[in-house]
């Protein structure tokens, strides 16, 4: 998955749960910096942090990186 698109998705889940930066940083116990980057898509995503971000937003880790259309 391009990482654009998968740093817009991030984003988009964060703000659609309610939760800030600051906040899902916290949960997923990583920097505020690590949780920018990946956001801005200039950090490589590790598997591992993607399945707790969508276990810790409440959604599928599919969903999380699934690109539109497919």
């Amino acid at each position: 998955m391009d990482n654009d698109l998968l740093a817009q998705r991030i984003r988009a889940f964060r703000k659609l749960k309610g939760f800030t930066q600051q906040e899902l940083a916290q949960r997923l116990d990583v920097s505020v910096a690590v949780l920018g980057s990946l956001e801005r898509g200039t950090r490589k995503p590790d598997p591992k942090l993607l399945t707790n971000i969508a276990d810790t937003l409440g959604i599928d880790y599919n969903e999380l990186i699934r690109i539109s259309g497919n």
